[in-house]
């Protein structure tokens, strides 16, 4: 199912607000809470051309029918098309927010078949086909598998510990986990 009910969205996501006006879980102080605007459909789609990808429906419907983020798991979803306003306060998740969308990185091949746990070190290379969608602190991303056979599944690569391995089957589960979590 790709349509999202923005209304039923917005509304849980201001009542995560009110349960926590002091912003005390972890990434509201820098998503507080917030959804953009939705995206235009001319303007996603683009972006996938220009990248030569097809977003997964669930994350594609989510910037049509919700909102361009940051309400989100971690510090926020990182938006699609442009930058966050705060990009300039030298915040690491914008370097990759950047280099995911130099050409062709985008529709590179994803390089794993399988997981890879453990230290991994500088990941070179891992990312390739994937899309960043947010930032858990501490150089630890979310990412959104976009070609071969795990298209469409969330992984995280934490490179000084956890590795780069899957966390949730699809986008759908990874943000509405996140919002029924407490």
């Amino acid at each position: 199912m790709a349509n999202w009910d923005e209304n039923g969205v917005r509304a849980r996501i201001r009542e995560m607000a009110a349960r926590d006006p002091e912003r005390e879980r972890f990434g509201a102080r820098t998503h507080r809470y917030a959804l953009a605007p939705r995206l235009p459909e001319t303007e996603i789609r683009a972006f996938e051309e220009s990248h030569a990808i097809a977003l997964p429906v669930e994350y594609r419907s989510f910037f049509a029918e919700v909102g361009n983020g940051p309400a989100g798991p971690g510090h926020g979803m990182m938006p699609l098309t442009v930058p966050r306003p705060e990009a300039d306060e030298e915040w690491a998740a914008d370097d990759e927010w950047e280099e995911d969308r130099l050409p062709g990185r985008l529709a590179g091949p994803f390089p794993l078949t399988e997981p890879l746990p453990g230290p991994i070190g500088a990941p070179a290379g891992l990312t390739r086909g994937t899309l960043m969608l947010s930032e858990q602190g501490c150089g630890v991303y979310t990412r959104l598998i976009l070609n071969g056979p795990h298209t469409g599944e969330i992984w995280q690569i934490d490179p000084d510990w956890g590795g780069f391995v899957p966390v949730s089957p699809d986008f759908r589960s990874w943000y509405t986990d996140w919002m029924a979590s407490p």
